[in-house]
């Protein structure tokens, strides 16, 4: 099923502020903007993922918690953080 880019925004925060181990209300929400992607991973690839090399339409959702800024993309079907710790996530 497909969701809503609010219901995307809202998982992404809800992941973000597990990851860091911090309450929903410490994540605000930075920037959201329509993008498209230079492939079906979002241009964010997992380790060993391979994609289709296509232009995928979706955002690009910015967070900003305990001083640092956190990026995810997303789409109506899928969520990733991008660069967390040095690795990409599929959420």
């Amino acid at each position: 099923m497909a969701a809503t880019e609010l219901e995307i925004i809202i998982k992404a925060r809800q992941d973000l502020a597990h990851r860091l181990g911090v309450g929903e209300n410490d994540v605000t929400e930075g920037l959201v903007e329509p993008t498209d992607f230079p492939d079906a991973a979002l241009g964010a690839p997992v380790e060993d993922e391979m994609s289709a090399q296509v232009i995928t339409p979706g955002w690009r959702i910015r967070f900003k918690a305990a001083g640092e800024t956190y990026e995810y993309r997303a789409t109506q079907r899928q969520l990733r953080l991008v660069n967390f710790k040095g690795r990409n996530y599929r959420v």
